[in-house]
């Protein structure tokens, strides 16, 4: 019975993920009647309906959610084991995939990549920029890049770079106006630019510490981005405070385009780490990439 149905089982996997048979179709390399076919053999020797279909969209029931659940992680597995034995006395190739913040990506990761990338034509690496709290497995990232050392079970966490500092900057210009804060809560009543994280929709507060005291303010102001250098951008241009990371800032705070404020209310904390599953044997290619991208000591 598997053997007849391995096939079905991988074309199943994309069709449930992708939630599009037109998706899956061009992934896959076949027909869309052919996909559709496909399934519906599979779901017929099952005896089970494995996924719900409307005019406009595709999902699993129940029962192909557990399926998916249960094979999906096997089959990366082999698909590792196959590729890990393929590059056995072969030079380290395949493609990494790596998600992050795009400050993390232009001053951690590239710099470090650029280097050993030359030395590796065949490895490829994809950079996505993104804000989110990416579920890594479920989008198919090979790793991830967060601040911090904590991750979620089943993640190995390796930092990559120094400790890190977030600041408050504005320009001159506004400052004058308007006054220096001399404590955060003092920032709601100023104009300030948000960062809107993606992964619950809202804006980040803003993190503080001195002296064992804690806090995070919620700011308010004309400006939103989704992107860090968007932020120091409209801070320059006079829309009130940032919030960003003082290696951002630095060349325009020395040209006096911006300056900083609460300095001692902005301690370092632990830098970037990269995060990748724990169950998932590493490639040649990954462990290149892992280790030019470690933080040495």
């Amino acid at each position: 019975m598997l053997r007849t149905n391995v096939n079905d089982l991988l074309a199943f996997i994309v069709v449930a993920r992708e939630r599009s048979f037109t998706k899956a179709a061009a992934q896959l390399g076949m027909s869309q009647s052919g996909l559709s076919h496909a399934i519906r053999a599979l779901e017929a020797r099952l005896g089970l309906r494995l996924l719900t279909r409307t005019t406009r969209s595709v999902s699993p029931t129940a029962e192909g959610e557990r399926l998916l659940n249960v094979i999906a992680p096997r089959f990366e597995e082999i698909e590792d084991e196959l590729v890990s034995i393929t590059e056995l006395g072969e030079r380290p190739a395949g493609t990494i995939r790596i998600t992050a913040e795009d400050y993390a990506i232009d001053t951690v990761l590239w710099p470090k990549l650029e280097k050993v990338l030359r030395r590796y034509p065949d490895i490829k690496v994809e950079l996505i920029v993104d804000y989110g709290l990416t579920d890594i497995v479920a989008e198919r990232f090979d790793a991830g890049v967060r601040l911090g050392e904590i991750v979620s079970q089943g993640m190995i966490s390796v930092c990559i770079s120094p400790y890190q500092r977030m600041i408050v900057i504005a320009s001159p210009a506004y400052v004058e106006e308007r006054g220096i804060p001399i404590k955060p809560q003092e920032l709601t009543s100023h104009k300030c630019i948000n960062l809107r994280l993606p992964t619950h929709g809202g804006t980040y507060a803003w993190e503080f510490e001195r002296d064992g005291e804690e806090l995070r303010v919620r700011v308010d102001g004309q400006i939103t981005c989704n992107g860090i250098r968007q932020i120091l951008n409209a801070a320059v241009d006079g829309y009130g405070f940032g919030f960003v990371p003082d290696g951002l800032a630095k060349a325009d705070i020395e040209a006096g385009r911006l300056v900083q404020v609460l300095a001692d209310w902005c301690p370092s904390y632990p830098g970037y780490h990269l995060y990748y599953p724990s169950r998932r044997q590493p490639s040649a290619a990954f462990k290149v990439i892992l280790d030019a991208l470690r933080q040495k000591a």
